[in-house]
């Protein structure tokens, strides 16, 4: 029986073999795409669903965990006997879904004032793995005994300086996030113009776009060298394996040693990405006080 549950959502992209080796619980994403709706790692995979997406008329939505499947996720570990609760969220920047397990989890306190539950939720102010990887440093700590203010506060140091470069080939889907406008995608479609962002603390920023995908790779790897900080790991993030091999051969050659992991992007993120993009995953100079 666990006294102690680790939960995060299914934005992180955590292969689901190392939520299972670390007994680490996944809330689902909702899906529309066609008028179908899905849940993601239920009803395909990144991979399926960035195949999916290129056959696709429409453009896909994403629906938040909501307050009641929380709510009820929070009365079942309950019911189990668990203690303690840590759920490591998606950027509340981004995504409801961090407000709707603050709500649970008041509710949950207001109904039963007399449990020994008490439910930590962390901010991870980013997405994908970026997340994915402390999520499982964080159980692997609790798994060690190490009290849960020593694990919040390794998150939130960690939180407070990782990053996202990010990539896509293809600009009909992260038109409609907003990042950039319908008429630069469309041009850089025609012109095969190719935007470089960063992603931290779920603000994006274009620093740079480039024309042909040779230059893209060229780009993110300089990107990446100048901006994380030596010696750290990083990640490579792809929708399509195609792209590992050359992002993975010039990472290392220009970083000095491989990726710590290269990784399928899950759907909720390929969501907002489109099916032909690639992300770095690394550590840089703190960006805010913890």
């Amino acid at each position: 029986m666990r006294k102690t549950v680790v939960l995060t959502d299914s934005a992180c992209d955590l292969p689901q073999e190392l939520a299972d080796k670390h007994h680490i619980d996944i809330m689902c994403f909702k899906i529309a795409l066609d008028g179908e709706g899905y849940t993601e790692r239920v009803d395909f995979d990144g991979a399926q669903f960035c195949a999916l997406l290129r056959k696709s008329n429409g453009l896909p939505t994403t629906s938040q965990v909501t307050q009641f499947e929380f709510a009820e996720q929070f009365e079942r570990y309950a019911s189990e006997g668990v203690e303690q609760v840590l759920y490591i969220s998606i950027n509340a920047g981004g995504s409801g879904t961090n407000a709707a397990a603050h709500a649970a989890a008041q509710e949950f306190a207001e109904q039963h004032p007399d449990s020994p539950m008490r439910v930590t939720i962390v901010d991870s102010h980013c997405y994908s793995m970026a997340y994915g990887r402390e999520v499982i440093i964080a159980a692997e700590m609790l798994e060690a005994g190490k009290p849960m203010e020593e694990v919040v506060a390794y998150l939130e140091d960690k939180f407070a300086r990782t990053e996202i470069l990010l990539t896509a080939y293809t600009l009909k889907v992260i038109r409609k996030s907003g990042r950039i406008s319908a008429a630069s995608a469309i041009a850089g479609d025609l012109l095969g113009i190719h935007p470089i962002f960063t992603l931290n603390d779920g603000i994006s920023q274009v620093i740079k776009k480039v024309r042909g995908d040779k230059m893209v790779v060229t780009s993110m790897v300089s990107a990446l060298k100048s901006r994380m900080a030596p010696g750290t790991p990083y990640l490579i993030a792809v929708t399509d394996d195609k792209y590992a091999p050359e992002y993975v051969e010039a990472c290392e050659k220009a970083i000095g040693y491989p990726p710590e992991r290269v990784f399928q992007l899950g759907c909720a993120v390929c969501s907002n990405t489109g099916p032909e993009a690639v992300g770095l995953i690394y550590e840089g100079a703190q960006k805010r006080e913890r």
